[in-house]
């Protein structure tokens, strides 16, 4: 068997064959389906953006913050801002 090669090619064409799809494992399936809720990236519970205009050093100094205490800035500043504005707060409920 000879292999035709392609125009402007100097390697001949291969064809490879796509086999049957193996059988479906039910369990394996379930699983899959089921998902892992630890497996949530912590931005997918989050639904609204918040967009601040700040100086470049500000950003310098959160980055360096965020970065000693080995967190993103994200969940820096998620943090801080949860413990400046509580969801239940004294001064809220009457």
């Amino acid at each position: 068997m000879t292999a035709r090669l392609p125009p402007n090619s100097k390697r001949p064409a291969k064809r490879v064959g796509i086999g049957m799809r193996p059988p479906v494992n039910p369990h394996a399936e379930a699983w899959i389906r089921q998902g892992d809720a630890g497996a949530l990236n912590k931005g997918d519970c989050y639904t609204a953006r918040l967009t601040l205009d700040i100086t470049p050093a500000l950003r310098a100094r959160i980055k360096v913050s965020a970065f000693t205490q080995g967190v993103t800035v994200a969940d820096l500043l998620r943090g801080l801002l949860e413990r400046e504005f509580p969801e239940h707060r004294k001064e809220d409920t009457p």
